[in-house]
């Protein structure tokens, strides 16, 4: 399987696997050979997407393409992110509602902490967002694997796809073991 047919992989695994719905989140990959990155279209669907419709960006273009609106923010992390070759964002539902309140998340669960000593959550006012979330989310993901956007998402950078998904899908558990111990009242 090539990259670009791996990429359409992970992004339905996303809807798949109930972190985005239908025509949420996005995806990318770096490729360093040709200095570009292949992402998800604007308005992509994730059970109809293929790989011909992924759009190649160059990293330093600054024109408009049909890439996701997300596209310069997965830029923003390749430029900030030398190692980074993979970014995911979701919409998993316990990650975002167990960090409404706009504070750091610290899980609980033993793989949470394993992976993650905390997850920083960003808080961008909506109507900010296009013009804040590349700056904001890239110069977090420099230094951590994984953020959230308050109120809208998650994103996740890696080497590879897979250890981005995995970084999302252990967050999304770990979110789901904290929320599921606070209605039992445990925490």
């Amino acid at each position: 399987m090539n990259s670009k047919q791996q990429l359409i992989q992970y992004y339905q695994w996303l809807r798949q696997y109930g972190y985005n719905d239908s025509h949420s989140g996005n995806a990318s990959i770096y490729d360093p050979d040709n200095d570009q990155i292949w992402v998800t279209p604007s308005g992509a669907c994730a059970d109809t997407l293929t790989s011909n419709e992924l759009v190649a960006v160059n990293t330093n273009t600054t024109h408009k393409h049909k890439g996701s609106l997300d596209t310069p923010l997965h830029l923003a992390v390749y430029q900030k992110k030398p190692s980074a070759r993979a970014v995911l964002h979701s919409h998993g539902a316990y990650s975002v509602a167990a960090t409404l309140d706009g504070k750091d998340f610290v899980p609980v669960d033993f793989e949470g902490q394993y992976y993650f000593e905390k997850v920083p959550v960003i808080t961008i006012p909506y109507n900010e967002y296009v013009a804040q979330a590349a700056d904001a989310v890239s110069s977090m993901l420099a230094d951590y694997p994984i953020t959230v956007v308050r109120g809208h998402g998650v994103y996740a950078t890696a080497e590879n796809l897979n250890l981005a998904y995995k970084w999302t899908c252990s967050f999304e558990l770990s979110a789901k073991t904290w929320l599921l111990a606070r209605q039992a009242g445990t925490l």
